[in-house]
């Protein structure tokens, strides 16, 4: 072999190394349910993102609205990894036309330098994570929600911080959402599987990260049935912001950016000392899904409900939730 095709060979092996880690940071991605409803393809020089809809959500989320949104967030994970590992990448979302089910292609375009804050972005992925406990704390401050905001904007999506006022509608509308939702046979089927000890290996909720009791909070938290492992303080939560993740359609297109802009918001609320919890119950329902839509004045559509809060001052990490194996989720060419 020719010295100049050995260096295409180990540039070849080397593109193909930074696609199949951008795959596997992206396992760390939030999804409904955990259930990281996402498949990868990884070729010499691309990367592609696929619907899996053998975990998705029938009853829950018939229209795939919620699996393709944690699609999105997955597809940010990979890109940020690409970014700390100094790749600047294309990215075609919604490729084909033909195959809905394709997300993205992510292609190689060239090299960049290396930023501190794409390391810290990298670092943070496997950092993060969805902790439900209510904590008594100072507000978090408005120069961090404003990074929090800036961060979505940039990925693609919206976030709308509600007013104290526009809070008490919010829990309203959370609480009729569930009422609406337990009173459905096959919902509490569907939740209960991917709650219970017959989840598939590596998805769903754990015990261990559902209260062990109900959380005293203004907006409710997910009732998931049945109470956990996870200790909840007794005190009452009542300084939590909540915003609206939302875009301005409300195609898949839109729900993949609203996933990207989820990822971005949550690594950047992250680095800042502050908790995020979605709430997707009144985006389940569509009733209470047009509620959230009038209080965003019509001006977008919403696609998840987000609850800030400053991150527990002792520091105590809830347990994290279970991951597929990569080479479950990734086919190699």
């Amino acid at each position: 072999m020719s010295t100049d095709a050995s260096i295409r060979a180990a540039d070849t092996r080397a593109d193909t190394r930074a696609l199949s880690a951008a795959a596997a940071a992206a396992g760390h991605a939030p999804s409904i349910h955990n259930t990281q409803p996402w498949r990868w393809r990884v070729t010499s020089n691309e990367l592609d993102l696929y619907l899996d809809h053998s975990r998705g959500l029938e009853v829950t989320d018939p229209d795939s609205r919620l699996a393709v949104l944690s699609c999105g967030a997955a597809l940010h994970h990979a890109l940020v990894s690409l970014a700390a590992a100094g790749w600047h990448a294309l990215v075609a979302r919604m490729p084909n036309p033909a195959h809905p089910d394709h997300l993205a292609q992510v292609r190689l375009d060239h090299q960049i330098p290396v930023t501190p804050a794409a390391v810290r972005h990298r670092q943070t992925i496997a950092l993060r994570q969805t902790d439900r406990r209510p904590v008594v704390s100072a507000p978090v401050a408005a120069d961090k929600l404003h990074s929090i905001v800036t961060a979505a904007e940039s990925a693609g999506a919206h976030l709308h911080l509600l007013r104290p006022d526009q809070v008490y509608d919010l829990a309203t509308a959370v609480d009729h959402a569930q009422r609406a939702e337990a009173d459905e046979v096959d919902w509490r089927t569907e939740l209960a599987y991917w709650t219970g000890g017959t989840r598939p290996l590596g998805t769903g909720v754990p015990d261990s990260a559902i209260g062990d009791r109900a959380s005293q909070t203004t907006v409710s938290g997910r009732d998931f049935g049945h109470y956990g492992d996870l200790p909840i303080s007794e005190a009452h939560e009542n300084v939590a912001t909540f915003a609206i993740l939302y875009g301005l359609e409300d195609g898949k297109l839109d729900w993949l950016r609203a996933g990207e802009a989820l990822s971005a918001a949550w690594l950047t609320a992250a680095e800042l000392g502050v908790s995020v919890l979605p709430l997707s119950a009144t985006i389940e329902v569509a009733v209470t899904r047009e509620q959230l839509r009038r209080l965003l004045a019509d001006v977008g559509y919403p696609q998840l409900v987000l609850r800030f809060t400053t991150a527990d001052p002792a520091g105590t990490a809830a347990p994290h939730t279970p991951r597929i194996p990569a080479e479950q989720v990734i086919e190699r060419a």
